[in-house]
């Protein structure tokens, strides 16, 4: 019998379906890279993913500090809102980073979603939302981390793997780009990175045997430059790590789900790179299995890996590396912090991937050990087939994607710490294209769970340690006020002392945390935003909050905005 193709159609241009004015004033055009170079010290803005290439997630303003912050309460909020059907068979979440230029905030959202506000009100501008095929492979959640701005336009991926760019004042869409293959379970949740003249993108779908890469668009044109994988093929140099026989590095995941870090300097985007597939099934891919679970260090013009680290080897316990790398100096010295799945806090020479120091950030560490000189030794995983394992920590990690924040005024790294373990039973699977390729069945544990907000040194000495009695899923942003601001599963919004680490605000949003907050000023006066919005993959973090509402707002805060005296 033959099956005729069906054409679907045209889908509803939902830009059109608002009363949204679609004519956002012109301050994108302006944005490029020499603006971005110098993104922190433009601290009314937030012009990049952490709001400058180092990855600190630090900002200059002070108007909100240890003395004002019990002030601040709601200036607006904007409800994102849901239509229809969403695309795959899993849960949205609101995992945003917004940015803001000059007084107009991009943000972008789960399913294909984007919009423009005015910074200071919250009126929505213009909205884009992309057609995304309902059954879309996701592994994780149907989410998108933040959008990028430069030359009049912002930029954003799709679940179905696409880079759009669209027109800055209208949203209309310019072009779009294919960055990965949908039907072999490739899809795409980061936010871009512009360096220089390109676009930077990187792959997600690692639990569906895929072969990770990083890609790079011309700003202007969409016209593709480089891809560079992160798995080598036969007769690359670390294609050694993998089988001689057969294809397990073709399927052998490794994506760079989370956007890279840059250096001018060293002209290198520092990225982590994905767990290997399948996840828990070691035994068909024998070896350390290059360059899963690493850090690589990728040339920005010719996209070649020029060094790498590998925090765990052979990796069987679902340990990506993909967190991000912040970069700092010290002793005259070029560092790069990475807080790691697997519990350990990695500081390297970000010039040749020299490991300085590596050292435990969580209580409960009992999947092996890392000694001091980065010696990897494993004692718990799952090698026999039917017999479950328990580990510290699961496969969330000591931490999952969301961010830790650094302050150069304090010199301390403050990270959200995800205390809770797992059991997984191995699980042998043939594998099958577009078919999930875990390995294993997994259960995290509903209960024993606990989290903070921990502070570091960058030679691993704990400073202090904000507690809570769930583990903490949201990013975490710090200011030069000497705060530290960092969302709840249960809805707190809470800023802490940088330097103590004394709570001194809370506010209740309504619903669980699981973005990035960030901050901007607009006519002198300071605003802190966050992203509302619990869902994703909340069976492999937190499956005892599977059921809580889940939220789809930006609540932005500021002090209280008393007239001038006349």
């Amino acid at each position: 019998m033959t099956v005729e193709y069906v054409d679907a159609g045209e889908a509803i241009d939902q830009g059109l379906l608002t009363s949204s004015p679609r004519n956002a004033p012109d301050v994108a055009m302006s944005v490029g890279y020499e603006r971005l170079l110098d993104a922190r010290n433009e601290s009314h803005n937030w012009l990049t993913y952490y709001g400058a290439y180092d990855g600190q997630r630090y900002s200059l303003l002070d108007e909100i500090n240890t003395e004002t912050v019990q002030s601040i309460g709601p200036a607006w909020i904007f409800q994102a809102g849901t239509a229809g059907m969403i695309a795959g068979a899993s849960t949205y979440a609101f995992e945003t980073s917004p940015l803001v230029v000059d007084g107009v905030m991009y943000i972008s959202g789960w399913d294909g979603w984007v919009w423009a506000l005015d910074a200071k009100t919250g009126e929505q501008l213009w909205r884009y939302k992309h057609a995304v095929p309902y059954d879309v492979s996701l592994c994780c959640g149907n989410v998108n981390r933040g959008c990028a701005v430069a030359k009049g336009k912002v930029f954003s991926v799709t679940p179905n793997a696409h880079l759009v760019a669209l027109d800055a004042m209208t949203g209309q869409k310019l072009w779009d780009k294919t960055t990965g293959d949908v039907r072999a379970g490739e899809s795409a949740t980061l936010a871009p990175l512009i360096v220089k003249d390109m676009v930077i993108v990187g792959s997600s779908g690692g639990e569906f045997g895929v072969r990770g890469h990083m890609d790079a668009f011309d700003l202007e044109s969409g016209e593709h430059r480089w891809r560079c994988y992160t798995v080598p093929k036969p007769g690359e140099p670390g294609s050694e790590t993998w089988p001689a026989d057969g294809e397990a590095w073709a399927r052998g995941g490794a994506n760079p789900w989370i956007t890279a870090t840059f250096d001018p300097d060293t002209n290198m985007l520092y990225v982590g790179t994905g767990n290997p597939a399948p996840d828990f099934d070691g035994a068909v891919r024998e070896g350390d299995n290059l360059y899963t679970d690493s850090i690589v260090a990728i040339d920005a013009d010719a996209g070649s890996i020029q060094w790498h680290y590998q925090c765990t080897p052979h990796d069987v316990w679902d340990y990506d590396s993909t967190m991000e790398n912040i970069l700092f100096d010290q002793d005259g010295r070029k560092m790069l912090g990475h807080f790691d799945k697997n519990g350990y806090f990695f500081v390297l020479d970000r010039t040749n991937g020299e490991l300085i120091s590596v050292t435990p950030y969580v209580d409960r560490i009992d999947w092996g050990t890392i000694t001091r000189d980065g010696k990897v030794t494993p004692r718990k995983y799952p090698d026999a087939e039917g017999e479950p394992v328990h580990f510290y920590p699961g496969p969330a990690g000591a931490k999952e994607w969301t961010h830790a924040a650094y302050s150069p005024r304090t010199e301390l790294f403050y990270v959200p710490v995800q205390d809770v373990g797992a059991t997984a039973t191995r699980r042998r699977r043939e594998f099958r294209e577009g078919i999930p390729y875990w390995g294993a069945g997994v259960q995290v544990d509903a209960d024993d769970m606990r989290g903070s907000i921990s502070a570091f040194d960058s030679k691993g000495e704990e400073k202090w340690r904000w507690r809570n009695n769930l583990p903490m899923c949201s990013s975490v942003l710090t200011t030069a006020g000497d705060l530290v601001f960092a969302g709840t599963p249960s809805g707190e919004f809470v800023a802490l002392d940088a330097r103590s680490g004394e709570k001194l605000w809370e506010f209740q949003c309504g619903s669980g945390h699981h973005g990035s907050p960030m901050t901007y000023s607009v006519d002198g006066r300071q605003y802190i935003a966050v992203p509302v919005g619990w869902g994703g993959w909340i069976e492999g973090f937190l499956p005892g909050m599977l059921g809580a509402g889940h939220g789809s707002a930006l609540i932005v805060f500021a002090l209280p905005n008393i007239p001038a005296m006349r």
